[in-house]
């Protein structure tokens, strides 16, 4: 008998291992190099929170008690919410709409986003915050996922809070315009 065929035998008899989580590369369908988006979590008690407000990551890496980083595919659309605060309240509020992207695509570097991704919004500021805050809320009222809104619709926002211009609603007419735009070529 082949030595080498006693520990293949033995395995096939031994208890079932866990199964460990997919590769990143299984998750993106591909092998080799995988254009995957990296985004840092974080969550510190009193003081500061970083988290995602919408998104779906392909996977949630728990780096220690207080970091994650989530990773997430080609084109993927997600929001972060920064939030920090000292001894006499809020200090910051930030809200960034972004999208993964493809190694060929041009993307704007963002800390904590690597290697970077397109930035459909960015609002800073407890007012504007709110406000696109308000507008998320209404768009998963109507029963649509945040992350399928037209990325144009998130820059009209943004171009809007920029002028302080009043903020068009999402609507499910143009909810239906944008995915019907999206199946030609």
């Amino acid at each position: 008998m082949n030595a080498s065929a006693l520990p293949a035998a033995h395995a096939a008899t031994a208890a079932p291992a866990t199964v460990p989580p997919p590769s990143l590369s299984t998750l993106a369908g591909q092998a080799g190099s995988v254009p995957l988006t990296r985004v840092s979590l974080a969550y510190i008690e009193p003081r500061f929170k970083l988290y995602l407000r919408f998104g779906e990551p392909a996977r949630t890496l728990q780096l220690d008690r207080w970091r994650r980083c989530a990773v997430f595919l080609p084109n993927a659309v997600l929001c972060r919410i920064r939030w920090q605060a000292n001894d006499y309240g809020t200090i910051r509020w930030q809200l960034m709409v972004m999208q993964a992207a493809t190694p060929l695509d041009t993307v704007q570097r963002i800390p904590g986003v690597r290697p970077g991704a397109r930035l459909l919004l960015h609002a800073e500021g407890e007012n504007a915050v709110r406000a696109v805050l308000e507008r998320i809320d209404g768009i998963e009222a109507q029963g649509i996922a945040a992350i399928d809104v037209s990325p144009a619709y998130w820059r009209t926002l943004a171009n809007r809070l920029a002028a302080r211009s009043p903020l068009p609603e999402y609507t499910a007419e143009r909810h239906a315009a944008w995915l019907a735009g999206r199946t030609f070529p």
